[in-house]
């Protein structure tokens, strides 16, 4: 019989075989390496009688012997084990001795499981029991078509282990440069295929000669072994081990063979492979049956076992046959232990699928059942219904109408499993869910207009006006036509949230996408119906989601969409918002006109520099600015204070926020032109005043409420218990089941927990001396650099921050040793240094009419250097505005005047002195009005803008003065000096 991976027994019963199929000899699953043992080996044929067959006799003295260490797994009497020898002295002598007629030799198990050699430098490296083995035998392991060339000579030696043995003395080391390698043959070996050695010659049987003594056949034994030493081998004496006598009908060993036995058949029903084996090896047993012999039986079940190295050469080591079965049914246990984890695995893999399977065949009868009894139609069928029901209640075009009958009869001819029907069912759901000819009722009603955008929003004239302008013409012509318009502002001042109100306004659906970092334009025009997952554009999904053909849909952040390789998606906008175009919008899914002129388009932008002038043209563009400080504070008062006290659960609490507290929030907290981040700041306000109130009266007036005291109606139905879903502290710990118990439980309900009321007696005022405790120190301190008059070479600007708001930013220009260079610092833009050139350009052609050089063609800066700084260096600034202000700073520095500190200035200049209009004007002045500044100089073009758009409360107490030229500035400025009244004769126009 052959071991588990051969599936071979040994060709004949009577004479060794020429070759024995071996397994790895330990390879990773520690698979048997042996095959179960056929009667004792012949002798090959003589030459005098090549017909006849004569048994070879195996000494029983062989005191002698070349040692083989053995890698992996030791062998077991009566088993083959097929190695390969790679060592050129081992496979020298192993041929020498096959000539010879001396074909044994003694295997022996490494110790250490990585080592692989052909000879024994240490008596320690290998255990002192091994195995008498003779070579049945041999072949060379490098022939054949898988030899490389060069390698080194190898031979492939079939043993058939017949007794245990134990070294005594290691007579001569094998060589230390050996690099052989004891290699497992797993494919079968054939005589016929390989060119063997030599099979030994026949010995003469037993009973030719007289029997010598003991010590004569010892030594003679001796003789025949000593043309081994001349080879670099190792050679070792042993001695035999003896099985120690036993009773067959002991009560113990007959019931570890039953034992072991009842294990061999466990095994055999979970492990085919198993079954075979023990069935071959049963064939061969002529002479005797290993079930009858326990220490067969025992070397048996751990030769066939793929037990641990360790435990497998305990099984060896024994000579008490109780001992030896112990240890060989503790091997085939776990054997068993293996087979029935694989098994359970495979039942459970193979449940699965027939339970899924038996579930389809089921489903598919049912349906086959009701089919024929009329009790139910085919789902096809109610689909079609269903659509049709769907399309008669709409007013779908004509066109729109024809591709629904089409599509509808493709789906009727269709079976339900192919995958071009799941296509066209999603395609009919779409179309039909569209709202083709259904539109909500809309409101013109001024008043109701003005009202709710009263209620949602303060201020925004501008946009409430267009709103109620759009009304009075749908109210006049019965209908109007969908309209884009473009809130731009910066954050913060309300432009989403007046869209929804504009909705309100007008009882329209509303509905909202962002379009930020867009970069796919199948988002917009929809994906082809030949992708899988294909679906339609977003404004498709909105008409469905919304029911209507007449909503608001706000398209946010336009100004930030992006560019992808999926196309442009900003161009994909231009046919969704272009009236002209939008009547018959043509989405990649739907493949239909859709028509959009109903819908009223409103999208936002931070900025209109990065929207695409194609798309800006088909917008109406309303920009919402910046609210002043009065504008800031009655929002707060109206709108943010109570949202964010009913928002902390003091809706009925006597908790205020002192209108005061609100200016000092709005001035030194508080100063984006938008109101986002004012009410982050009041929120806090109420959510520090909520955890004071709590902390300060404690559990007794707001007790925490539990199981008895809920409420009556509840009742105890609401409530039940789940396992915790927290994560043990060692999962590796923690069964696969685990049984809930009241340590593991969590109570759930679904019962709304009440609000709490806040007892009467509670007052709290946040007032300017207290607003520190809530929100922390003041983010701004102080709104004007100098106090008090700066040296020359100081003046005042008004810039435009990126949050939106305007700040008044002081220029500092000085003059050093250098060469005429100009340097500039304080994270200033491109534009900002090219207005500071433009600035000193002017100031070097006009030094003569300045006074500043004597004659017009004197150098004024040979020798020197200009420094321009504007502080807050971590600010970046950009823009022209600060042209006015660098140059009066270039003049006060050159001529040592110095300017007032409360004038400031905003403007562009030219080369020639011309003062250009700027942006941003009533975020200027409201910052100029914060820090006290008495004079704005503006440019003339500016005038409309200031006189129309900047509140009254803004402008008290500042008087403007406006500029065409920088001349009109410099006389501005330095009013009263001596040199100003010379400039008038000097720098003429």
């Amino acid at each position: 019989m052959d071991s588990p991976e051969d599936g071979q027994a040994p060709p004949d019963s009577s004479a060794p075989p020429s070759s024995s199929s071996s397994s790895s000899g330990g390879g990773e699953d520690g698979s048997s390496s042996d095959s179960p043992p056929p009667p004792p080996p012949p002798d090959p044929p003589t030459p005098a009688a090549p017909t006849s067959i004569s048994k070879q006799s195996v000494p029983e003295i062989y005191p002698q012997v070349l040692a083989l260490p053995i890698a992996r797994r030791p062998l077991f009497p009566g088993f083959y084990k097929a190695v390969v020898v790679r060592n050129p002295a081992v496979v020298a002598a192993i041929k020498d001795m096959m000539k010879r007629g001396q074909p044994y030799l003694g295997a022996f198990l490494l110790k250490d499981e990585n080592a692989d050699s052909d000879v024994i430098t240490d008596i320690n490296s290998v255990h002192p029991v091994g195995v008498f083995a003779q070579i049945t035998s041999v072949f060379a392991a490098n022939s054949g078509l898988g030899a490389k060339e060069g390698e080194e000579e190898g031979l492939t030696a079939v043993l058939y282990p017949h007794r245990r043995i134990r070294i005594t003395e290691l007579i001569q080391p094998g060589g230390l440069a050996s690099t052989a390698q004891v290699e497992s043959i797993e494919a079968p070996l054939a005589a016929e295929h390989v060119d063997q050695v030599p099979t030994p010659p026949a010995t003469p049987e037993p009973g030719a000669h007289e029997p010598l003594p003991q010590t004569t056949e010892a030594s003679a034994a001796i003789m025949q072994t000593a043309f081994l030493q001349s080879y670099d081998i190792s050679i070792v004496r042993v001695e035999n081990l003896v099985t120690q006598p036993y009773n067959k009908d002991d009560q113990y060993i007959r019931a570890f063979m039953s034992e072991i036995v009842s294990v061999f058949k466990d095994i055999a029903q979970l492990n085919p492979l198993f079954r075979d084996q023990i069935t071959n090896f049963s064939i061969n047993q002529v002479a005797s049956n290993v079930f009858d012999e326990p220490d067969k039986l025992a070397d048996f079940a751990a030769a066939v076992s793929t037990g641990d190295v360790q435990e497998l050469q305990d099984v060896l080591e024994s000579l008490v046959v109780e001992d030896r079965l112990r240890k060989a049914l503790l091997v085939l246990k776990k054997e068993l232990i293996n087979a029935q984890l694989q098994s359970k695995l495979s039942r459970d893999v193979d449940s699965k699928i027939a339970k899924r399977q038996r579930e389809y065949y089921l489903m598919e009868q049912l349906k086959g059942i009701k089919k024929e009894l009329g009790m139910e139609s085919d789902g096809k069928d109610k689909m079609i219904e269903k659509f049709k029901e769907r399309a008669a209640s709409l007013k779908m075009p004509e066109a729109v109408k024809k591709v629904f009958d089409e599509e509808l009869n493709k789906l009727q001819h269709l079976e339900p499993a192919a995958s071009e029907a799941n296509v066209t069912r999603n395609y009919l759901d779409w179309l039909t869910q569209i709202p083709w000819g259904q539109h909500s009722t809309e409101n013109y009603s001024i008043t109701h207009a003005q009202k709710v955008l009263d209620e949602d929003h303060y201020g925004l004239k501008d946009v409430k006006d267009r709103i109620l302008e759009f009304l009075a013409v749908g109210k006049l012509r019965g209908t109007v036509e969908g309209k884009i318009i473009c809130l731009v502002g910066p954050p913060g001042v309300g432009k989403t949230s007046i869209g929804k109100s504009i909705a309100r306004a007008l009882d329209r659906q509303f509905f909202r996408f962002s379009v930020g970092g867009l970069t796919d334009v199948a988002e917009i025009k929809g994906h082809r119906r030949t992708y899988v997952g294909a679906l339609p554009g977003k404004i498709i999904q909105a008409l469905k989601r919304v029911g209507t053909e007449n909503p608001l849909v706000l398209i946010d952040e336009v100004d930030k969409i992006g560019r992808g390789h999926n196309g442009d998606p900003s161009s994909a906008l231009l046919e969704m918002l272009d009236p002209e175009q939008n009547t018959a919008f043509l989405d990649h899914y739907m493949d239909v006109p859709v028509d959009l002129s109903r819908v009223l388009f409103v999208c936002t932008a931070n900025m209109l520099d990065t929207i695409p002038a194609p798309l800006l043209d088909r917008m109406e563009v309303l920009e919402v600015s910046g609210y002043v400080s009065e504008e800031k504070a009655r929002i707060a008062q109206q709108y943010l204070s109570p949202q964010a006290k009913e928002a902390s659960g003091l809706k009925n609490a006597d908790v205020e926020l002192d209108p005061a507290a609100i200016d000092i929030l709005i001035k030194y907290y508080c100063r984006e032109s938008g109101v986002r981040n004012l009410k982050k700041h009041i929120d806090k306000i109420y959510r520090k005043a909520a955890l004071k109130l709590v902390e300060d009266l404690g559990e007794d007036v707001f007790p925490e409420p539990t199981g008895a005291t809920s409420s009556t109606d509840s009742g105890s139905d609401t409530q039940k218990s789940v396992e915790k879903q927290d994560p043990p502290p060692d999962k590796s710990a923690i069964a696969e089941t685990v049984t809930p118990d009241a340590e593991h439980e969590r109570k759930v309900t679904t019962v709304e927990r009440k609000p709490m009321t806040v007892p009467d007696t509670v007052h709290v005022r946040i007032t300017p001396e207290n607003l520190k405790d809530y929100v922390g120190p003041p983010v701004y301190y102080k709104d004007r650099l100098y106090s008090k008059p700066p040296p020359p070479g100081v003046s005042t600007g008004l810039g435009y921050l990126g949050n939106g708001s305007g700040a008044v930013m002081p220029i500092e220009a000085t003059l050093m040793p250098g060469k005429g260079g100009l340097h500039l610092t304080g994270k200033l833009g491109e534009v900002i240094r090219e207005s500071a050139q433009i600035a000193l350009s002017w100031v070097k052609s006009h030094s003569y009419g300045l006074g500043i050089s004597a004659t017009a063609d004197e150098q004024i800066l040979d020798h020197k250097d200009i420094h321009v700084h504007m502080p807050e260096g971590s600010i970046g600034k950009e823009g022209p505005s600060a042209g006015t202000a660098l140059l009066t700073a270039f003049v006060s520095l050159f001529t040592k005047i110095k300017v007032n500190p409360d004038i400031a200035m905003t403007g562009e200049i030219s080369l020639v002195g011309q003062v250009l209009p700027v942006g941003g004007l009533k975020e200027k002045i409201l910052a100029a009005h914060r820090a006290g500044i008495k004079t704005i100089i503006a440019p003339e073009a500016n005038r409309p803008d200031i006189e129309e758009n900047v509140p009254e409360s803004v402008k008290t107490g500042i008087r403007f003065v406006y500029v065409e030229d920088v001349r009109e500035v410099l006389q501005e400025v330095f009013r009263g000096e001596p040199s100003a009244e010379k400039w008038k004769d000097t720098l003429k126009y």
